[in-house]
């Protein structure tokens, strides 16, 4: 069992910086991989990032390419989502995921422990 709990989201003005943080409890979270998803009022839930178990290995959707880094302290139980250049269309509720598996998984039915989510609201 894993039970995941987000923090950083908040409000920022386009071209801001965040850095959101999953937290998780369990011992074998390191043998999880992790994923951040958002979901935006009115749209379907979409993939954002996603790591391997080791780190080693990363996924991220076009939009946010060059902008979005994804990371994991495995010491630490923590997975984070640094998020430069800020637009308002990154506006949603971010919620990290994890997946037992070792590789990068970037379908949502492959993951099965959610967080509750963290709102992220980008003004112009």
């Amino acid at each position: 069992q894993v039970q995941l709990v987000e923090s950083g989201g908040g409000s920022v003005q386009a071209g801001g910086s965040l850095r959101l943080s999953c937290a998780a409890s369990g011992r074998t979270f390191s043998t999880y991989a992790v994923g951040w998803f958002r979901q935006a009022p009115g749209k379907e839930r979409e993939i954002v990032a996603a790591i391997s178990w080791s780190g080693a290995s990363t996924y991220y959707a076009d939009s946010v390419k060059g902008r979005f880094t994804i990371s994991r302290d495995n010491a630490k139980n923590t997975v984070y989502l640094q998020m430069n250049s800020l637009k308002p269309e990154d506006t949603a509720v971010y919620y990290c995921a994890a997946a037992p598996r070792r590789g990068v998984a970037v379908v949502g039915g492959d993951y099965a422990y959610w967080g509750q989510g963290t709102q992220v609201t980008v003004s112009s």
